[in-house]
């Protein structure tokens, strides 16, 4: 049973509306229009919200959206068939008042709707009875077997190999006895043993004879000395888990150049794209010479000038190249194909312009839809959010979370970089307690952060400090105390480090839950890098879903934003970007371009989307 129908326009226009019950049903259309319509994620075929499964329909000649609602726990199976078959039925009876722009009118359409909903609804009753047809013999692959074929004869495929290797040599004339030719075969073997003996005995008799090692060498092995190995006495030197006087002693040599550049709001990214239009060029004319093979010369003017609607069988050959085209450039593969499905649904039955091409036409609207996906859809301004939590009296809290090896820490000593430049005292909480050498690494970059900004500089205070407890410990008790000493060293914003852990480490995963849901940090980072494809998508997915299963809360805290790490490294292949944004929802933060403190940018959404198209 359907709780809700309503046609409307891309403008807001209500043109016609059937409602069964007397729920109010705005705030699930708005979360459609806003995060599927508005968002370019027109692939999306159903949306749920507040219990309810919402299916819809574009009609892009007329501006119009089908919508129907109904019971998530409902299995509708005729939903598709109902919504196409009402917007042919609404198109052929008020076409005309469409088309001259008649939309406050009355529409009677209530016949109509109930005629087709009674026949979708008997429609899929019949479905729903019909058994499926079972395959009969003759279409079956048994039936295709011969009864010799399925016999199983021991030594048969012994056979059946030398045959096949024997198959291209000329067959003997006389075919010989099985005996001679048991013969036959003994004698060869034995030749050729005889001949690889002989060829052994040769080989020793030519090597000169060894001088008889010392008895002294034979007496047991001796082990192994390496040239940068140590022993026992060794160890004082090497541990490095406390601060040594020497070390204290030693002074950074800052590169004070950096210092000042990176005030105030992060630049944009700036990717080097070329203008060339490669692809509208060579689709272009593929467009052009099919037409012209029937009708000459008017037809060419015919398949240039819209004179009809765009068919999904006209768009697919440019959808399909452009899906080729984004995952060579690094795009996921399942992201792809729902970016191409949602340009086909958004252009079908649009008429086109005066001399465009379809695949200009469609080259343009996904630029568009990718700009859209890439722009961020909340306001993400960290310096603000760090002051109203400063007027608060508490401190900023952002933890990162990531795979091995991507470059959490790193890419955290950037940020940390840029925030003590703004005037922020910073707090590192050192939670990776598995890595060998994470808290070394974060000491290391307290050190040469606060080199650049000494306490002279800042009335005496240190700008960065580290709060660690060691190896071994509860990555989430760290986190809690780590904020509390935060809050009464009057800190601005405490940045917590985590271990990396692959997304399928189930006991991983649960810890980082744990440590997220008890600590409530304000900004949850998941550190990505920009060189992978379809892996992005899995680690994203998995990572959300973890975090959302074992928060056991009606509203867990998912990933807020994401860093994009490594992105010097892919040249134009920016397609990481595309995949991680699609699948979270969620704004690319901060952009990685390189291993000092200054390479931190903000995502430009034109200029990589630009860099990916051409």
């Amino acid at each position: 049973m359907l709780d809700l129908f309503t046609i409307f326009s891309k403008g807001g226009i209500v043109l016609w509306c059937f409602q069964s019950t007397s729920q109010a049903f705005t705030s699930s259309v708005n979360a459609l229009i806003r995060n599927v319509i508005l968002q370019e994620r027109t692939g999306v075929h159903n949306f749920d919200h507040d219990g309810l499964t919402l299916q819809y329909k574009l009609d892009n000649e007329f501006d119009l959206v089908f919508v129907v609602a109904y019971q998530k726990i409902l299995q509708l199976s005729y939903v598709d068939k109902f919504l196409n078959d009402v917007h042919l039925e609404f198109r052929d009876k008020y076409k005309n008042d469409l088309a001259d722009g008649r939309y406050f009118q009355e529409f009677d359409f209530v016949d109509r709707f109930n005629a087709t909903l009674q026949a979708a609804e008997q429609w899929g009753k019949t479905q729903a009875k019909a058994p499926k047809a079972m395959r009969t013999f003759e279409q079956s692959n048994k039936s295709k077997k011969t009864v010799a074929s399925m016999i199983e004869r021991k030594g048969e495929e012994k056979k059946q190999k030398k045959k096949e290797v024997n198959f291209s040599e000329e067959p003997p004339k006389t075919p010989p006895s099985p005996k001679e030719n048991n013969h036959v075969i003994e004698e060869d073997v034995i030749a050729a043993n005889r001949a690889k003996f002989a060829q052994k005995m040769n080989k020793k008799k030519s090597e000169p004879k060894k001088s008889p090692k010392p008895a002294a060498e034979k007496a047991g092995k001796k082990p192994r000395i390496w040239d940068l190995g140590g022993t026992n006495k060794d160890l004082e030197t090497l541990e490095r888990t406390t601060d040594k006087p020497e070390d204290i002693k030693s002074h950074f040599t800052p590169d004070t150049e950096i210092v000042g550049k990176m005030k105030g709001v992060i630049k944009d990214l700036e990717v080097e794209s070329s203008s060339d239009e490669e692809y509208e060029e060579e689709e272009a004319p593929s467009q052009q010479t099919k037409p012209a093979s029937r009708g000459g010369m008017f037809s060419i003017f015919k398949g240039l000038v819209g004179s009809k609607n765009l068919t999904a069988a006209d768009m697919q050959p440019a959808l399909d190249k452009m899906k080729d085209h984004l995952i060579a450039k690094n795009v996921a593969a399942d992201i792809a194909i729902k970016l191409c499905e949602s340009v086909a649904l958004k252009l079908e039955g649009k008429v086109l312009g005066t001399f465009e091409s379809v695949a200009s036409t469609v080259k343009s609207t996904l630029t568009e839809s990718l700009v859209q996906i890439l722009s961020p859809k909340r306001r993400v301004d960290i310096l603000r959010d760090c002051m109203e939590a400063q007027r608060s009296g508490r401190p900023y809290v952002m933890t990162f979370c990531g795979v091995n090896g991507v470059g959490k820490s790193t890419n955290l000593a950037k940020i940390c970089f840029w925030l003590i430049e703004n005037n922020m005292r910073v707090l590192i909480a050192a939670c990776d307690t598995f890595r060998a050498g994470a808290v070394e690494q974060l000491r290391t970059h307290m050190r040469h952060l606060n080199a650049l900004h000494p306490p002279e500089r800042h009335g005496g205070r240190q700008m960065v400090q580290l709060y660690e407890k060691g190896y071994g410990k509860d990555a989430a008790g760290i986190a809690m105390e780590a904020i509390k000493y935060a809050t009464d060293s009057r800190f601005d914003v405490v940045l917590i480090d985590t271990a990396g852990r692959m997304q399928d480490n189930e006991p991983l995963m649960r810890a980082l839950t744990k440590l997220i849901k008890v600590n409530e940090p304000d900004l949850v980072l998941f550190v990505g890098e920009a060189l992978v494809g379809n892996e992005a998508v899995d680690q994203l997915v998995k990572f959300n879903q973890a975090l959302a299963d074992y928060s056991s809360s009606s509203n867990p805290h998912i990933i807020d934003g994401i860093v994009l790490t490594k992105f010097d490294t892919i040249d134009d292949k920016v397609g990481a970007a595309i995949s991680m944004t699609y699948i979270t929802g969620q704004p690319i933060v901060f952009v990685g371009t390189g291993q000092t403190y200054t390479d931190l940018k903000a995502l430009n959404a034109k200029a990589v989307v630009h860099s990916l198209m051409k």
